[in-house]
């Protein structure tokens, strides 16, 4: 971070990613132009690395929503367990972790019936072990990111 008023910007844009130039603006205490300038800067930085919409997964067919870790079936198989699930497209998110598993999966899907599947499915193309944790409710998610300074 170069300074408080990019941190303060990533802070807003983090809380609405549609808020408008002249609502940063506002926000942070400097010109339209210039928030323009250093939102751009922090694009081309890398800092931001995009804008997305979030969808409420029960409205959109997908209420069931768990938590898969995966351990390779053979310690000396390649670790190429992202590559290989890549294209199912239930998994939302892929974390290496620390700990006996490798891989923590979040992934949303339809129906009970759709998760044992889907777990079939990352057996068979990641040759793994599973081990699931089936969401009850989700308090929060999607929370802003407010940079460290």
């Amino acid at each position: 971070m170069e300074d408080a008023v990019d941190r303060a910007i990533i802070a807003e844009i983090s809380r609405d990613a549609r808020a408008t130039l002249a609502q940063l603006s506002e926000a942070v205490g400097l010109g339209t132009s210039a928030v323009q300038s250093r939102l751009k800067r922090l694009e081309s930085r890398g800092v931001i690395t995009g804008y997305r919409a979030l969808i409420d997964a029960e409205q959109v067919g997908k209420p069931l929503s768990a938590f898969i870790e995966i351990t390779p079936l053979d310690p000396a198989q390649p670790d190429n367990a992202p590559e290989l699930l890549e294209h199912l497209t239930a998994i939302e998110a892929c974390h290496s972790i620390a700990g006996a598993a490798s891989y923590m999966l979040f992934v949303r899907v339809p129906t009970p019936r759709a998760l044992e599947e889907l777990v079939r499915d990352i057996r068979l193309a990641a040759n793994v072990s599973t081990r699931t944790t089936v969401v009850l409710q989700t308090f929060y998610e999607h929370r802003p990111i407010v940079p460290a300074e």
